[in-house]
Protein backbone atom coordinates (compact mmCIF):
# COMPACT_ATOMS: atom_id res chain seq x y z
CA UNK A 1 0.00 0.00 0.00
CA UNK A 2 1.60 3.25 -1.34
CA UNK A 3 1.92 5.88 1.34
CA UNK A 4 0.62 9.21 1.55
CA UNK A 5 3.49 11.56 0.27
CA UNK A 6 4.87 14.49 2.79
CA UNK A 7 5.49 17.64 1.75
CA UNK A 8 6.26 21.18 2.86
CA UNK A 9 4.23 24.12 2.08
CA UNK A 10 6.11 27.01 0.07
CA UNK A 11 4.94 29.22 3.64
CA UNK A 12 7.53 32.05 1.87
CA UNK A 13 5.78 32.27 -1.32
CA UNK A 14 2.13 32.05 -0.29
CA UNK A 15 2.46 35.45 1.99
CA UNK A 16 3.50 36.82 -1.15
CA UNK A 17 6.70 36.00 -2.89
CA UNK A 18 4.34 35.67 -5.87
CA UNK A 19 4.63 39.56 -6.01
CA UNK A 20 8.52 39.46 -6.34
CA UNK A 21 8.80 36.49 -8.41
CA UNK A 22 11.86 34.60 -7.90
CA UNK A 23 14.02 33.83 -11.35
CA UNK A 24 13.24 30.92 -13.51
CA UNK A 25 14.83 27.63 -13.38
CA UNK A 26 18.57 28.33 -14.42
CA UNK A 27 19.71 24.72 -13.32
CA UNK A 28 18.25 24.77 -9.94
CA UNK A 29 17.63 20.67 -9.13
CA UNK A 30 15.33 21.76 -5.45
CA UNK A 31 11.58 20.71 -5.45
CA UNK A 32 8.55 22.60 -5.81
CA UNK A 33 6.38 21.43 -3.58
CA UNK A 34 2.99 21.88 -4.11
CA UNK A 35 0.13 20.66 -1.18
CA UNK A 36 0.03 21.27 2.70
CA UNK A 37 2.59 20.09 4.94
CA UNK A 38 1.07 17.25 7.54
CA UNK A 39 -0.19 18.23 10.65
CA UNK A 40 -1.04 21.85 8.81
CA UNK A 41 -4.28 23.54 10.25
CA UNK A 42 -6.44 23.40 6.73
CA UNK A 43 -8.10 26.43 7.21
CA UNK A 44 -3.90 28.11 7.44
CA UNK A 45 -3.46 25.72 4.31
CA UNK A 46 -6.21 27.37 2.52
CA UNK A 47 -5.64 31.08 3.20
CA UNK A 48 -2.06 30.62 1.97
CA UNK A 49 -3.33 29.13 -1.60
CA UNK A 50 -5.13 32.72 -1.96
CA UNK A 51 -2.44 34.96 -3.50
CA UNK A 52 -3.00 36.52 -6.73
CA UNK A 53 0.12 35.66 -9.30
CA UNK A 54 2.04 38.51 -10.13
CA UNK A 55 -0.56 40.54 -13.21
CA UNK A 56 2.89 41.66 -14.87
CA UNK A 57 3.97 38.04 -16.22
CA UNK A 58 1.08 36.68 -18.33
CA UNK A 59 3.00 33.76 -18.68
CA UNK A 60 1.00 30.32 -18.26
CA UNK A 61 1.74 28.72 -14.74
CA UNK A 62 1.43 25.51 -12.85
CA UNK A 63 -0.88 25.18 -10.49
CA UNK A 64 -2.49 22.30 -8.32
CA UNK A 65 -6.31 22.29 -8.65
CA UNK A 66 -7.60 20.53 -5.62
CA UNK A 67 -11.51 19.17 -5.82
CA UNK A 68 -14.23 19.54 -3.19
CA UNK A 69 -15.23 15.99 -3.48
CA UNK A 70 -13.86 13.08 -5.26
CA UNK A 71 -14.98 13.57 -8.59
CA UNK A 72 -15.46 11.43 -12.00
CA UNK A 73 -13.96 12.59 -14.93
CA UNK A 74 -16.93 14.19 -16.82
CA UNK A 75 -17.02 16.63 -13.21
CA UNK A 76 -13.29 17.39 -12.87
CA UNK A 77 -13.00 18.49 -16.70
CA UNK A 78 -15.79 20.99 -16.55
CA UNK A 79 -14.21 21.87 -12.84
CA UNK A 80 -10.91 22.59 -14.68
CA UNK A 81 -12.14 24.16 -17.85
CA UNK A 82 -9.29 25.64 -20.81
CA UNK A 83 -6.55 25.25 -18.82
CA UNK A 84 -4.23 22.41 -20.07
CA UNK A 85 -4.32 19.12 -18.22
CA UNK A 86 -0.32 17.91 -17.38
CA UNK A 87 -1.19 15.26 -14.18
CA UNK A 88 -4.31 13.92 -12.39
CA UNK A 89 -3.65 12.93 -9.00
CA UNK A 90 -6.17 9.48 -8.01
CA UNK A 91 -7.71 8.12 -5.14
CA UNK A 92 -10.03 5.53 -4.13
CA UNK A 93 -12.54 6.85 -1.48
CA UNK A 94 -12.87 3.92 0.40
CA UNK A 95 -14.31 5.24 3.99
CA UNK A 96 -11.52 4.94 7.17
CA UNK A 97 -8.85 2.74 4.85
CA UNK A 98 -5.88 4.51 3.49
CA UNK A 99 -5.29 4.27 -0.62
CA UNK A 100 -3.07 4.95 -3.29
CA UNK A 101 -2.33 8.33 -4.37
CA UNK A 102 -1.83 7.81 -7.63
CA UNK A 103 -0.33 10.35 -9.75
CA UNK A 104 -0.86 10.02 -13.85
CA UNK A 105 0.03 11.84 -16.42
CA UNK A 106 -2.41 12.95 -18.41
CA UNK A 107 -2.51 12.02 -22.39
CA UNK A 108 -3.12 14.45 -25.36
CA UNK A 109 -6.86 13.93 -25.68
CA UNK A 110 -9.55 16.35 -24.86
CA UNK A 111 -10.34 17.01 -20.99
CA UNK A 112 -13.17 14.49 -20.46
CA UNK A 113 -11.43 11.37 -22.12
CA UNK A 114 -7.84 12.56 -20.97
CA UNK A 115 -9.39 12.21 -17.30
CA UNK A 116 -11.39 8.96 -18.01
CA UNK A 117 -7.67 7.96 -19.58
CA UNK A 118 -6.14 8.07 -16.20
CA UNK A 119 -8.43 6.84 -14.26
CA UNK A 120 -8.03 3.09 -16.30
CA UNK A 121 -3.97 3.84 -15.85
CA UNK A 122 -4.15 4.15 -12.28
CA UNK A 123 -6.35 0.86 -12.05
CA UNK A 124 -3.85 -0.91 -14.07
CA UNK A 125 -1.30 0.27 -11.48
CA UNK A 126 -3.89 -1.19 -8.69
CA UNK A 127 -3.91 -4.43 -10.14
CA UNK A 128 0.21 -4.66 -10.92
CA UNK A 129 0.10 -3.86 -7.01
CA UNK A 130 -1.86 -6.94 -6.59
CA UNK A 131 -0.08 -8.84 -8.47
CA UNK A 132 3.34 -7.94 -7.38
CA UNK A 133 2.08 -8.92 -3.09
CA UNK A 134 -0.11 -12.00 -4.27
CA UNK A 135 0.33 -15.21 -2.17
CA UNK A 136 1.94 -13.63 0.38
CA UNK A 137 1.20 -14.82 4.04
CA UNK A 138 0.83 -12.39 6.47
CA UNK A 139 -2.01 -10.70 7.52
CA UNK A 140 -0.43 -7.22 6.21
CA UNK A 141 0.22 -8.29 3.23
CA UNK A 142 -2.78 -9.88 2.37
CA UNK A 143 -4.53 -7.07 3.63
CA UNK A 144 -2.56 -4.93 1.33
CA UNK A 145 -3.63 -7.39 -1.46
CA UNK A 146 -7.27 -6.77 -0.94
CA UNK A 147 -6.69 -2.83 -0.57
CA UNK A 148 -5.14 -3.21 -4.60
CA UNK A 149 -7.71 -5.15 -5.88
CA UNK A 150 -10.46 -3.45 -4.34
CA UNK A 151 -8.98 -0.37 -6.01
CA UNK A 152 -8.24 -2.09 -9.25
CA UNK A 153 -12.23 -3.03 -9.30
CA UNK A 154 -13.76 0.24 -8.24
CA UNK A 155 -10.95 2.12 -10.99
CA UNK A 156 -12.42 0.11 -13.42
CA UNK A 157 -16.31 0.51 -12.87
CA UNK A 158 -17.22 3.34 -15.04
CA UNK A 159 -17.92 6.92 -13.72
CA UNK A 160 -15.47 6.13 -11.09
CA UNK A 161 -15.43 9.23 -8.54
CA UNK A 162 -11.89 9.06 -7.94
CA UNK A 163 -9.86 12.45 -8.72
CA UNK A 164 -8.47 14.27 -6.33
CA UNK A 165 -6.82 16.63 -7.56
CA UNK A 166 -5.51 17.67 -10.78
CA UNK A 167 -1.92 19.88 -12.11
CA UNK A 168 -2.68 22.33 -14.69
CA UNK A 169 -1.50 25.13 -16.69
CA UNK A 170 -3.16 27.98 -16.48
CA UNK A 171 -2.76 31.73 -17.53
CA UNK A 172 -2.51 34.25 -14.30
CA UNK A 173 -5.56 36.12 -15.49
CA UNK A 174 -7.23 32.82 -15.42
CA UNK A 175 -6.87 32.08 -11.83
CA UNK A 176 -9.52 33.52 -10.45
CA UNK A 177 -12.25 32.34 -12.40
CA UNK A 178 -10.53 28.32 -12.41
CA UNK A 179 -10.93 28.96 -8.30
CA UNK A 180 -14.32 29.71 -8.16
CA UNK A 181 -15.56 26.89 -10.41
CA UNK A 182 -18.30 24.50 -9.07
CA UNK A 183 -16.06 21.42 -7.21
CA UNK A 184 -12.61 23.44 -7.12
CA UNK A 185 -11.97 23.87 -3.21
CA UNK A 186 -8.52 25.31 -3.66
CA UNK A 187 -5.88 26.49 -6.24
CA UNK A 188 -2.21 26.77 -5.43
CA UNK A 189 -0.04 28.33 -7.90
CA UNK A 190 3.69 27.62 -8.40
CA UNK A 191 5.99 30.36 -9.08
CA UNK A 192 6.96 31.74 -12.36
CA UNK A 193 9.53 29.55 -14.16
CA UNK A 194 8.88 26.70 -12.20
CA UNK A 195 9.21 23.38 -14.36
CA UNK A 196 7.18 20.15 -14.62
CA UNK A 197 10.61 18.47 -13.43
CA UNK A 198 10.33 20.10 -10.09
CA UNK A 199 7.56 19.96 -9.44
CA UNK A 200 6.27 17.92 -6.44
CA UNK A 201 2.18 17.59 -4.99
CA UNK A 202 0.82 16.38 -2.46
CA UNK A 203 -2.75 17.87 -2.39
CA UNK A 204 -5.15 17.96 0.31
CA UNK A 205 -8.12 15.51 0.31
CA UNK A 206 -11.87 16.57 0.64
CA UNK A 207 -12.38 14.51 3.64
CA UNK A 208 -9.57 16.61 5.34
CA UNK A 209 -11.11 19.74 7.15
CA UNK A 210 -13.05 21.56 9.35
CA UNK A 211 -16.42 19.67 9.55
CA UNK A 212 -15.19 16.55 7.30
CA UNK A 213 -14.42 12.98 8.52
CA UNK A 214 -10.79 13.17 9.01
CA UNK A 215 -10.82 16.73 11.07
CA UNK A 216 -9.40 19.80 10.99
CA UNK A 217 -5.76 18.94 10.60
CA UNK A 218 -4.17 16.85 7.29
CA UNK A 219 -3.05 13.98 7.88
CA UNK A 220 -3.28 10.40 7.16
CA UNK A 221 -6.25 8.50 6.64
CA UNK A 222 -5.71 5.22 9.33
CA UNK A 223 -6.14 2.13 7.76
CA UNK A 224 -8.85 0.57 10.15
CA UNK A 225 -11.49 0.17 7.87
CA UNK A 226 -13.09 -2.94 6.54
CA UNK A 227 -11.96 -3.47 2.48
CA UNK A 228 -15.04 -2.73 0.68
CA UNK A 229 -15.60 -6.52 -1.45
Amino acid sequence: MAVLLVVVLLTAWAAGRQLSPPAPDAGSTDAVRLGPTAGQDVDAYLAGTLGIPAPGDPSPRLALVQFDASSTADAAAAALGRTTLLQAVVRVPFPRVQTALRQVQAPPAPPAAALAATLTTAGGEAAADAARTDGASSPADARRVAVARAEAAALGRPGCACLVAAVVQVPPAAVPALRAAPGVRAVQVAPPGTSRTRLAVSPLLPEQGPGRPDGPVVGPVPDDGRVPG
